[in-house]
This record gives C-alpha cells, sequence and structure tokens, in this order.
C-alpha cells in the first residue's frame, strides 16, 4: 500500500523554532470541530450523549484523523 506522505508532516518553522507538524493539523481541525460541536448542540444531539466531553474528545480525533489523511488526498497527494 503506497502511503507517501510528505505533506502530512510537513514542519514549520516560526521564529526560529520547528514545531511539529501535528500542531498544524491540529489547529486546521480545531475550527470544523467547534462548527460540529455547536451543530450538534443546536440540534439537541448532546441529549443523547452520556459524557460530552468524552464524545467531544472522540469527535476532535475523528476530525483531526480525517484532516491528516483526507487533506492531502484532495490537495493531490496520495493522503
Amino acid at each position: 500500500m503506497p502511503f507517501a506522505l510528505p505533506t502530512a508532516f510537513y514542519t514549520l518553522e516560526a521564529f526560529g523554532f520547528y514545531l511539529p507538524p501535528l500542531m498544524m493539523w491540529a489547529l486546521l481541525a480545531l475550527l470544523p470541530f467547534l462548527v460540529v460541536r455547536w451543530l450538534l448542540g443546536v440540534a439537541g444531539f448532546y441529549r443523547l450523549v452520556w459524557h460530552r466531553s468524552l464524545f467531544d474528545t472522540a469527535l476532535y480525533v475523528i476530525v483531526l484523523g480525517a484532516f491528516m489523511l483526507g487533506l492531502p488526498a484532495v490537495a493531490g497527494g496520495q493522503g
């Protein structure tokens, strides 16, 4: 299975400090996560959830994984 991730593991540099690639993906995934969380709250979905914080954490990990694997594939890489 070919799995090239040059985009996924691009190292950021800010003011001479190298930042981990996961930080870039975590920041990119934060806004869609907040939007989805707000939509679920407005729709009343959280009435069905036993532990809201645990659900939100799992949702964030899913959104982060989708960004890490899906965005490079959409941008032209293999993801």
